[in-house]
């Protein structure tokens, strides 16, 4: 079962993927937080081998599809073919006030960006004429200096972050790859998430090899009870600022939690952040994230994702100890095939 986690810090970003490497992690991401989301990938490129790496997610609208082409075919070339351009479109409140870029029609926004992307990256892969006008950008010009010529290790895959129906959708319909949000539950991955993905598949003429798909989860993971205390106060840390966002009470929903949503979305706004993690009491943790030993965290994911993802991806809001995570990886690797298979279930059998 492949499965991938964060990337930690900046300047050790190398050295921790050497770390997640020799502790047989298959890849590593980076998130758009305190750092730059490309930097530390280009660190962890020149001194791995077969980590593959990739942007969890960047934020797409406020980049320029130039821009962000140069900056994944760059990737793809230093990591050797290991690279996949993770994009997201965030949260309007984000993109306008912290980025200060437009939000307005997010999935035609998104679905432009990834035909911009493809029109470069064919530009540069064949030499012919660059002529992508689109309603948001327009790139018709790409004289000799600035075209890389094509790629040695192929084009750089691109992934898309997705939680609402409609973003799903277009991630099956259009993208390589679905990142699956880790705010999400069992239930609603079962039953918003995967009809979602069959409707983008079908619109899209594809079938279910044309895409990976990457369930996504929180994990609070602790071989004993200090850690695991450690662990899970970080889990709520985490879980509470993203309850508190209008756009996730889907989820919530689903659990008939809605209510919870407002309540901490109120406190958010009165800078009263150190109120918020207690709101999330343990049966929350327990369905909204993997919880407990190495070996519980394993039997949860394979609950949660067998037989419907090709891979799963791990959000740490902690630095986890390489020794956890060594034991979380062998158990993984016992994981029974029969249970955690690689395929989501045909159209017709999705609830």
């Amino acid at each position: 079962m492949q499965f991938d986690t964060q990337l930690a810090g900046l300047e050790d970003a190398a050295a921790h993927a050497r770390r997640l490497e020799a502790l047989g992690v298959d890849g590593a991401f980076t998130f758009e937080g305190p750092h730059d989301v490309f930097t530390p990938l280009v660190l962890a490129a020149g001194t791995t081998t077969t980590l593959e790496l990739a942007t969890n997610v960047a934020i797409a609208f406020p980049r320029n599809p130039v821009q962000l082409a140069h900056q994944a075919w760059d990737l793809q070339l230093l990591a050797e073919g290991r690279f996949t351009l993770g994009l997201g479109s965030q949260i309007r409140a984000q993109v306008e006030k912290r980025y200060g870029a437009g939000f307005e029609r997010p999935i035609a926004r998104m679905r432009e960006c990834i035909g911009a992307l493809r029109a470069i990256f064919a530009a540069w892969e064949t030499g012919d004429r660059l002529d992508f006008r689109g309603e948001f950008t327009s790139h018709t010009l790409m004289p000799p200096m600035f075209n890389p010529g094509p790629h040695p290790f192929g084009l750089p895959p691109i992934a898309l972050g997705g939680l609402g129906p409609q973003m799903v959708s277009l991630a099956a319909e259009v993208a390589d790859g679905l990142l699956v949000m880790p705010f999400n539950t069992g239930s609603h991955l079962r039953t918003r998430t995967l009809p979602a993905l069959a409707e983008g598949l079908a619109r899209g003429g594809r079938s279910r090899s044309d895409l990976t798909v990457t369930g996504e989860v929180i994990v609070c993971c602790g071989r004993d009870e200090a850690e695991l205390e450690m662990a899970c106060l970080a889990g709520r840390w985490l879980l509470s600022f993203y309850a508190s966002t209008p756009a996730y009470r889907p989820v919530l929903e689903v659990e008939g939690w809605e209510e919870l949503q407002p309540e901490l979305n109120a406190l958010s706004k009165s800078g009263r952040w150190d109120e918020m993690p207690a709101r999330i009491d343990d049966v929350m943790l327990a369905t909204l994230a993997a919880v407990g030993s190495p070996a519980e965290v394993a039997a949860e994911v394979v609950t949660r994702f067998g037989g419907l993802v090709d891979r799963v991806g791990f959000y740490t809001p902690y630095l986890v100890a390489d020794d956890t995570l060594g034991e979380l990886v062998d158990q993984l690797a016992g994981a029974d095939d029969t249970e955690v298979g690689p395929f989501l279930p045909a159209p017709e059998e999705l609830p």
